[in-house]
């Protein structure tokens, strides 16, 4: 007698076998996925720590190197400075006081003062100042004027009284060395007040002696 035929599998099975294969297939491949994913995190984090600490290694050698300091311009004294205001005079002529032979001078200065609106002011006492230049040149012999000690002389005391007919108070020298030997006399500790002078110097810009 011949064996029966083997049962023929259930419709059921096939499809359960096909889901579960599925699945083991969808599963592999996201155990894949998420193994490459977490493998390219783990890379991208460690290269992003390399780099970040390589810009702290580098700041820090910034900080520790000392940055070049910009070289200084080389600048002259004062340059930054107010430019000095010189007032200039009209040219003065006069008789000189020498007693053999008659001499004149012909003179011209600048006065240099410390405020530019002292300069401005000064065109109201120009009268007064060039009489007073004048009295001072007019005492004044050839002789002592052709010296370098003259000139020098003379620029003090145009200083003095062109100061003087502005209504400043200057004293004279021999003033000053009086009042400097009184004090030492007296023993005092206080220093003497030195009078104001608003005009700096006399700067000639002509000097011619006939």
């Amino acid at each position: 007698m011949s064996a029966a035929p083997a049962a023929a599998p259930a419709d059921g099975d096939a499809p359960k076998k096909g889901k579960k294969k599925l699945i083991i297939i969808l599963a592999a491949v996201a155990v894949l996925l998420l193994g490459g994913g977490g493998a390219a995190f783990f890379v991208m984090k460690k290269n992003a720590a390399e780099a970040e600490a390589a810009a702290e290694e580098g700041g820090e050698e910034e900080h520790a190197k000392p940055a070049k300091s910009a070289k200084k311009p080389a600048h002259g004294k004062d340059e930054h400075a107010a430019p000095p205001t010189f007032v200039p005079l009209d040219p003065f002529v006069v008789n000189l006081a020498d007693k053999d032979e008659e001499r004149y001078a012909q003179v011209g200065v600048s006065l240099q003062v410390d405020d530019p609106k002292l300069g401005e002011e000064m065109k109201a006492y120009m009268p007064a100042i060039r009489n007073a230049i004048l009295l001072i040149l007019s005492h004044k012999s050839s002789t002592e004027l052709l010296t370098a000690e003259g000139k020098q002389q003379l620029a003090e005391e145009i200083r003095r009284e062109a100061a003087r007919a502005m209504g400043y108070e200057v004293e004279d020298p021999e003033e000053e060395e009086a009042a400097e030997d009184t004090a030492k006399k007296k023993k005092k500790k206080k220093r003497r007040v030195e009078l104001y002078n608003p005009i700096v110097q006399v700067a000639y810009s002509s000097f011619i002696i006939q």
